[in-house]
């Protein structure tokens, strides 16, 4: 068999599944607020990146590179606190009116830039919406690593539509995961909702 029919067939498969795995630990910490999600962070772009490339995917396989700096800089914020603290006296907080407003815009610009690159520079059958993920998960990120409860919400809308994404690509573990990650994304923000020091600005 071909090397490389072997890479993009079977491998990939297996590949699914141990970022599949490695995906279940990561939102079972993310829930629980455990700092050891960061290091499992790092590793599972690592392997959902391959299966991505390999699909098609590209924007999402661009994004698994900011994933691992993310992962460890969500890491350092986390261990170390805004002011060196350790990392239990950083508090869980719902967002402010300002950080909304800058992560709407951010999203915007970057769904526009993406999808630009992906129509202009490479086959995606899936630009809108490959981009659409890419632009909430990099805002997402940036709202997890600062304890921000609704970055739970823009899970929610990045895991529904990736769920159905990667069965249109024919990747069903991880699509199975998007799904699990959907219910887990409410869950979670409830839970936040609960732990927040900060009041919710809408309430």
């Amino acid at each position: 068999m071909d090397a490389t029919v072997t890479l993009w067939g079977y491998e990939i498969l297996w590949l699914d599944i141990i970022g599949t795995a490695l995906g279940l630990l990561y939102v079972w910490l993310e829930y629980k607020a455990n700092v050891w999600l960061w290091p499992v962070g790092v590793v599972m772009p690592i392997v959902h990146g391959y299966v991505y490339l390999a699909r098609g995917l590209y924007a999402d396989f661009a994004l698994e590179f900011y994933y691992v700096a993310a992962a460890a800089y969500g890491w350092a914020v986390w261990s170390l606190g805004r002011r060196g603290k350790a990392a239990d006296d950083s508090p869980i907080v719902h967002g402010t009116t300002r950080q909304f407003a800058a992560m709407a815009v951010a999203t915007l610009v970057l769904w526009g830039i993406i999808r630009w690159l992906l129509v202009t520079f490479t086959d995606s059958t899936v630009p809108t919406l490959d981009a659409l993920t890419t632009a909430l998960s990099v805002v997402a990120m940036w709202a997890l690593a600062h304890k921000i409860v609704e970055q739970w919400l823009l899970w929610l809308v990045v895991d529904a539509i990736s769920a159905g994404l990667y069965v249109y690509k024919q990747i069903p573990f991880t699509a199975a995961l998007y799904g699990l990650y959907t219910i887990m994304a409410v869950a979670g923000y409830l839970r936040w909702k609960r732990l927040a020091s900060r009041p919710n600005v809408f309430s």
